[in-house]
């Protein structure tokens, strides 16, 4: 069992962080986001100073055996050759790192590589890439929990630095297959409105990786003996996901799992543990936000969603769990990147209630 203590957050104390924030000299709700933003880390770190410190990046890298049905158009060996090349500061992960004063970790969860040992890249490899999944599960229970408790233990190790505040970003050829399945059985949306071009498929691509896929979801069903769950219109327009059981979840992320996307589900546990703040990327790091809180929906409270690409079916799966990112810059990179970009508007919204004086103290008629 995938188990994580985690509280939600304290509401008792909405009214206290609201008032400051209505009360900064400002017409009331005028800056819009940053004020929703800013409650949600206040509430998050019960203050009413928050801050921000040593913000953190884990990238995390594996293969995955569905690339060998041909879903992707990127080759296998551009995973490990993009890894390579972020430990050389190339990449866009590396750039906005940079720019934002990020500490970036690259982890090796399953490349199907051998790296030079002198490379700056954590080696936690589980094995050559995840299997095939169109055929069986695509890793052992065992190595579910190792990629969960790797994600974790890359989460603590964070956070004894000092860092409140941590982004997740990946870097896997076909990651996009298994994100898409994910999304189709916890929030019940047909498979096709659920697969996009990834890094480029034209639409006859896409419509192979859909046969491929609906092809595994179907022996899924019929070798686990597991029903097709649906959710009723009113857990829908209350923004209820996961119809299934705590063992079947487990069995949908094993059999259709990522080494990295995995990890990123055990990190955003463990950082919710810790009562850290962390930001959701794109398509696939919100299929592993949505791994999260299928596991433990207090998860939620933690969770900043920060970009919604053009990869199809990423507003959909927002939508299902309620979420409304802060950016749409039409991304589909991936590492993390729109979550990188999105950070300067959580310094902004810290900012506003740190440092705004309020209509008492400023001497300025409060007029509504």
């Amino acid at each position: 069992m995938i188990e994580f203590n985690i509280p939600p957050v304290d509401r008792t104390f909405v009214p206290q962080l609201q008032d400051k924030i209505d009360n900064l000299n400002k017409p009331k709700g005028a800056l819009g986001r940053l004020e929703s933003l800013a409650l949600q880390i206040g509430l998050v770190q019960h203050s009413l100073t928050p801050q921000l410190h040593h913000p953190c990046h884990i990238l995390l890298g594996a293969d995955h055996g569905i690339e060998r049905e041909g879903v992707s158009v990127s080759p296998r060996e551009v995973t490990w050759q993009q890894m390579e090349n972020f430990c050389r500061g190339g990449g866009g992960v590396n750039m906005f790192c940079r720019q934002h004063g990020f500490k970036l970790f690259i982890v090796d969860m399953g490349v199907d590589h051998d790296f030079d040992p002198a490379l700056p890249i954590i080696n936690r490899k589980i094995a050559y890439g995840t299997q095939n999944f169109l055929h069986g599960p695509a890793m052992t229970a065992e190595q579910m929990q190792q990629a969960i408790n790797t994600g974790a233990e890359m989460v603590d190790r964070c956070f004894e630095e000092g860092c409140n505040i941590i982004c997740f970003g990946e870097m896997g050829i076909a990651n996009t297959s298994p994100s898409s399945i994910w999304m189709s059985l916890f929030e019940d949306i047909p498979l096709e409105r659920c697969i996009g071009a990834g890094a480029g498929l034209n639409s006859k691509g896409q419509q192979h990786k859909y046969n491929i896929l609906k092809a595994a979801v179907d022996n899924f069903f019929q070798t686990t003996g597991i029903h097709p769950k649906h959710l009723s219109e009113e857990q829908r327009n209350n923004k209820v996901i996961n119809p299934y059981t705590s063992k079947e979840t487990e069995l949908i992320l094993q059999w259709f799992g990522g080494f990295e996307i995995l990890a990123a589900t055990g990190g955003m546990l463990r950082a919710a543990e810790k009562g850290m703040l962390f930001l959701v990327d794109g398509f696939i790091m919100t299929a592993a936000a949505l791994a999260s809180i299928c596991l433990n929906n207090n998860v939620k409270d933690y969770a900043i969603f920060t970009h919604c690409g053009d990869e199809s079916g990423h507003r959909m799966m927002l939508d299902g769990m309620g979420a409304d990112s802060l950016l749409s810059l039409g991304l589909r990179l991936g590492e993390g990147t729109g979550a990188l970009c999105a950070f300067p508007l959580l310094v902004s919204a810290v900012n506003m209630v740190n440092e705004m004086d309020n209509f008492q103290h400023a001497n300025i008629t409060k007029y509504f």
